[in-house]
């Protein structure tokens, strides 16, 4: 297989991973600087991805630079082999100073690429490593252990065009790999492609800006929920118009898949998404503290007057399962501040008398096949006296698990925070 640049691999290469935009799935899309760069960018463009490079470097035996005894990454990530450090008979210090030296060369070159953006948070999701070619796989097998020791949950290699027995090699590293063509006569990664000239450091960065313009920035927070630190993740597109509030259900935290798919269609509708783990892990092994409603309502609560002090936007509320109900009685407060509230499959009638309080427009969605949660959500409608609706999904179960169920999911909720979060521009004149 013949590519004509790495503009046309990457396209090639994105419709080799469509399998990525399913529900489950919260793809990053990193590639190799340089050339693994443009690559990369056109399979983040089709995918609807956030796009960031992984830097890493080789960390060589020293006096023989071209063995390497490990690699590194950003946030003090590091895989050692510590085999070829025995083998080599290397002592401590000279393998300290080799890392350190590769530590500054990583952070200037990672800084210069990113122009001061944060580096994407990896931890718990699909991360997509690009590259524009494999020959030796040293490289790519270093970025991959980088990712995974970053806190990558499914780690996907994805190249062109690869040697036949590297690629092999490889899959022993990945989840998966992804590979157009493995020609048995492989010599170089240039000879696949028409145009291979060189990628610059200008064009890596140039991709990148234009790629984060166009889609959210994320980053992991600690949210301040009345003096108690809560994990979060936050994102936010360039021109977030309002921003909605997760509130994940029972069993669950803020790595639900399922919250995630809606709130990737909320990120590409303009709107900023907040998600949070209710509860400290050592609040989360005691069951009680996960239908304790009101000590969630208040964590919300709390977490959503955060969020308000620091993304100064209107704020609406997405809550699952138990987190409907904490959701909803913590709108019922007076200074809320909550502007919209959307239940996926919840428990509304668990914040009992509170419902008739509630001032904002409330959207409670149901499964179709979820005959008892509808009964539930019926009387809890009965009980608002706010501007209200329920949806019902044809056919879908609690979990929305059927093809097309959580789409529609998504498209309700979207559909309703921008309406009732999103004020009309102001007409010119």
């Amino acid at each position: 297989m013949l590519f004509t640049d790495r503009t046309d691999a990457g396209r090639r290469l994105a419709v080799a991973l469509r399998h990525l935009e399913r529900r489950d799935r919260d793809p990053v899309v990193l590639g190799l600087p340089r050339g693994g760069v443009p690559v990369a960018y056109e399979v983040a463009q089709a995918l609807g991805a956030p796009l960031d490079v992984i830097v890493v470097r080789k960390l060589g035996v020293p006096h023989h630079p071209e063995l390497g005894f490990g690699a590194i990454g950003e946030d003090g990530a590091r895989v050692i082999s510590d085999e070829i450090v025995r083998r080599t008979g290397v002592g401590d210090e000279d393998l300290a100073s080799v890392e350190r030296a590769e530590e500054a060369e990583l952070l200037r070159r990672a800084g210069t690429y990113r122009e001061g953006r944060p580096r994407l948070p990896l931890k718990g999701r699909t991360v997509v490593v690009v590259d524009d070619g494999v020959a030796t796989g040293a490289t790519a097998r270093a970025a991959c252990q980088v990712v995974r020791a970053q806190g990558a949950a499914h780690v996907v290699l994805a190249v062109p065009v690869a040697s036949p027995d590297v690629a092999a090699r490889l899959r022993e590293d990945v989840d998966e790999v992804v590979c157009l063509s493995t020609p048995h006569l492989f010599s170089a990664v240039g000879e696949w492609y028409r145009d291979f000239s060189q990628t610059s450091d200008e064009e890596v960065v140039s991709l990148l800006a234009r790629a984060a313009g166009g889609a959210a920035t994320a980053e992991e927070v600690e949210v301040d929920a009345g003096g108690v630190p809560l994990s979060g993740d936050l994102t936010l597109p360039g021109d977030a118009r309002a921003l909605v509030v997760f509130a994940h259900g029972s069993g669950s935290s803020r790595s639900s898949p399922r919250n995630r798919a809606v709130a990737r269609a909320l990120n590409r509708a303009g709107l900023g998404t907040l998600l949070f783990d209710l509860l400290t892990p050592g609040e989360e092994v005691y069951r009680a503290n996960v239908f304790d409603i009101g000590l969630l309502a208040g964590r919300l609560a709390d977490t959503t007057r955060w969020v308000r002090r620091r993304v100064p936007l209107p704020v609406g509320t997405f809550g699952a399962s138990t987190g409907a109900a904490a959701a909803l009685r913590a709108a019922s407060a007076s200074d809320s501040g909550v502007g919209a509230v959307v239940s996926r499959g919840g428990r509304p009638d668990l914040a009992g008398a509170d419902l008739s309080t509630v001032r904002a427009p409330t959207l409670l969605i149901v499964g179709g096949a979820d005959t008892t949660v509808i009964d539930l959500n019926r009387q809890a409608q009965a009980a608002l006296h706010c501007e209200n609706r329920l949806a019902i999904v044809p056919g879908a179960t609690h979990l929305f698990e059927e093809p097309g169920a959580l789409e529609r999911v998504a498209d309700l909720a979207r559909d309703w925070f921008t309406t009732h979060l999103v004020r009309p521009a102001e007409p010119h004149g």
